[in-house]
């Protein structure tokens, strides 16, 4: 029962307790009530602190969704979302809260990776790719995806490298089991429930995504024609 509970945890981010005993009965010969769970809520358990997880009214949360007080917006995105159930032998390598799937779509980043980039040994390539699916299990910031290249070493050769290798996060991304989609991924959310408001995140170019340096009224125009930028195209770009 123990192991349910942090698995289910790790996967969904938080879960209430009659989902942990519906899972686990489902699973497993021996049947349990959601009484057989009252000694989590009374009194602090030294197993679930040491995996970094607590209780809170009816759920076992993660503590990081504690730590940011994050527990009713995270209740709100998962209102109404199907629970993803892996298979006992699968469900279960969540107890360990590193363990996530490695998907066709992470396979093919890590290929990509040790193939047209230079590493001291194929480890350091895992440990990048490691980073970027972590970074993308929580939203996918592209500020932090560049750093980890940055920290990697990384000099990307132009930007059409650039966009090959943001097209791969973004299919990964899209792949990832999220604690807000109940363990869903983006794409399954989108594809088998149709709702629009969780489509999958775009696959365009960089260039489109990245913000714009904002040029000021008097700076040299970025044309080229020598003039300042309130003379030049900055009455073109606001009609455009």
């Amino acid at each position: 029962m123990n192991e349910y509970i942090i698995a289910l945890t790790n996967l969904y981010g938080m879960v209430h307790r009659d989902k942990v005993v519906e899972i686990y009965n489902i699973q497993n010969k021996d049947q349990i009530s959601s009484q057989d769970l009252d000694v989590y809520f009374t009194e602090s358990s030294e197993k679930l602190e040491n995996h970094f997880i607590e209780t809170y009214q009816d759920y076992f949360v993660h503590k990081t969704v504690m730590e940011f007080d994050e527990f009713d917006l995270m209740l709100r995105k998962k209102a109404d979302k199907p629970y993803f159930v892996p298979k006992k032998e699968e469900l279960l390598k969540y107890v360990d809260e590193r363990y996530y799937e490695r998907t066709l779509q992470y396979n093919a980043l890590l290929s990509y990776v040790k193939k047209k980039f230079s590493f001291d040994n194929e480890e350091k390539a895992e440990w990048l790719c490691d980073d970027i699916h972590g970074i993308c299990q929580f939203g996918a910031d592209m500020d932090a995806i560049f750093d980890s290249f940055n920290v990697s070493g990384i000099i990307f050769k132009d930007t059409t490298q650039i966009n090959e290798v943001m097209k791969l996060v973004m299919e990964l991304a899209n792949n990832i089991r999220i604690w807000e989609n109940n363990g869903h991924t983006p794409h399954e959310i989108s594809s088998k429930y149709e709702k629009a408001s969780l489509r999958p995140m775009s696959n365009q170019p960089f260039e489109s995504v990245v913000k714009k340096e904002k040029i000021g009224r008097n700076d040299p125009c970025p044309c080229g024609s020598g003039k300042k930028y309130k003379k030049c195209c900055m009455g073109k770009e606001e009609l455009s």
